[in-house]
């Protein structure tokens, strides 16, 4: 299964930088693993939700099948994202995650996902 993930910022610290990188060396088993980090962006906060929302949709393809990581989204147990993973994975299409910056996802990108996740009803710092 080919996967990527977006996202606003990148990491900064090592430590974090090298638990990523773990992680894409263990998801490298399963088939292509890509990360693209767009930089933040400078703007008016009333503007830079859409500014990051065009920035990410312009890494999107037409036939991925794109999961946004967003608090609306749906709480599933690993069983249940492991069995979603697996029917994306088996239309052979890239699955793409999108982590938005720290205002959150776009109202474009969310309208774009196939599938809307939450870890959690909490925010996370952006590294996890």
């Amino acid at each position: 299964m080919n996967m990527a993930l977006i996202c606003m910022g990148r990491l900064k610290e090592k430590y974090w930088r090298d638990a990523a990188n773990e992680y894409e060396k263990r998801l490298s088993r399963f088939g292509k693993f890509e990360e693209i980090e767009l930089p933040d962006l400078p703007a008016v906060e009333a503007q830079i939700c859409e500014k990051e929302g065009r920035a990410i949709l312009q890494k999107v393809r037409e036939d991925d099948i794109v999961i946004a990581l967003c608090i609306g989204g749906k709480q599933l147990d690993s069983v249940q994202l492991s069995e979603k993973l697996t029917q994306f994975g088996d239309t052979g299409r890239r699955v793409v995650f999108i982590i938005g910056g720290s205002l959150g996802l776009s109202p474009q990108v969310v309208a774009r996902a196939n599938f809307k996740l939450s870890f959690s009803p909490m925010t996370f710092p952006h590294q996890l």
